[in-house]
C-alpha cells in the first residue's frame, strides 16, 4: 500500500500569556492505505492539534503535510477546503449528527454536496449503515437512536464521500466498554476492507492494541509505543 499521510518536521508552539508552549517539535508520522495507527499520549499532549493540523484545520509553525502525494502544508484554503472534503474523514467524540434529519440523510448529504447523485449517495450510504449493523434504522432520526447507533452513523458518514484518510478523536470515548469495543470493530473491519489510512486518538489501552501499531506524543515528538 502506497503512503496517503506524510506528516514531516512539524514544529507547533503556542503563546500562552508571556510564555510560548512547544507542542511538536519536529513530529514525523506516516500511515499507508488500509493501516490503523493509534495515537496516544496524556491529556493536553496535542493529539487533538496534531489531528487539525493532519486534517488540514490548522496550520503548524513549520513541516510538511502531504496527504495522497501532495503538500498542503502550505496551500491556499480553496486547495485545503477541497482536500478536506474529498480526502478526508473525520470522527468525533460527539457524533454532531443532524437532528432533523435520518441516519440515511446524514450520511447521503455529504455526497450530494460533494455532486453525486441522491441516487448514488443513497446507494452509497444503505451500503455503509447496513455494514455497521444498521439496515434497520436509516429512517430513524438522532434521537431515536442509541448512543453507539449515533456514533455508527457518524462513522458511516465520515466514510461516505471514500475518503483517503481518516481521523478520529476519541470516536467511542463516550460510549460503554461493551459498545466501544462493538463500534471499533464495526470501523476496523470498514477501514481496512477500503484501503483507507486511519489515526485513531484513544486513551483506552484495549482499543489501541487492536491497531496496527502504536505512536506516543512524547516531548512533541511522535514516538514508537
Amino acid at each position: 500500500m502506497e503512503t496517503i499521510l506524510d506528516l514531516r518536521n512539524i514544529c507547533r508552539t503556542y503563546q500562552q500569556g508571556t510564555s510560548v508552549l512547544e507542542v511538536f517539535s519536529n513530529a514525523t508520522l506516516s500511515i499507508k492505505g488500509g493501516e490503523v495507527v493509534a495515537l496516544v499520549g496524556p491529556s493536553g499532549a496535542g493529539k487533538s492539534s496534531l489531528l487539525h493540523i493532519a486534517g488540514l484545520l490548522e496550520a503548524p509553525d513549520s513541516g510538511t503535510i502531504i496527504i495522497n502525494n501532495k503538500d498542503y502544508a502550505a496551500e491556499k484554503d480553496a486547495a485545503r477546503t477541497s482536500a478536506r472534503r474529498d480526502l478526508i474523514g473525520f470522527i468525533y467524540q460527539f457524533h454532531h449528527l443532524l437532528p432533523e434529519l435520518s441516519a440515511l440523510e446524514n450520511v447521503s448529504i455529504p455526497q450530494m454536496i460533494a455532486g453525486k447523485s441522491k441516487a448514488k449517495a443513497n446507494e452509497r450510504s444503505i451500503y455503509l449503515l447496513q455494514r455497521l449493523g444498521l439496515d434497520h434504522r436509516l429512517t430513524h432520526r438522532p434521537a431515536e437512536l442509541s448512543g453507539g447507533e449515533q456514533q455508527r452513523v457518524a462513522i458511516a458518514r465520515s466514510l461516505a464521500n471514500k475518503p483517503k484518510l481518516l481521523l478520529a478523536d476519541e470516536p467511542t470515548g463516550n460510549l460503554d466498554p461493551e459498545t466501544a469495543d462493538l463500534v471499533y470493530g464495526e470501523l476496523l473491519g470498514l477501514v481496512r476492507l477500503e484501503g483507507i489510512a486511519a489515526l485513531i486518538a484513544t486513551h483506552n489501552p484495549e482499543l489501541a492494541r487492536r491497531m496496527d501499531r502504536t505512536v506516543l506524543m512524547q516531548g512533541g515528538q511522535l514516538v514508537p509505543a
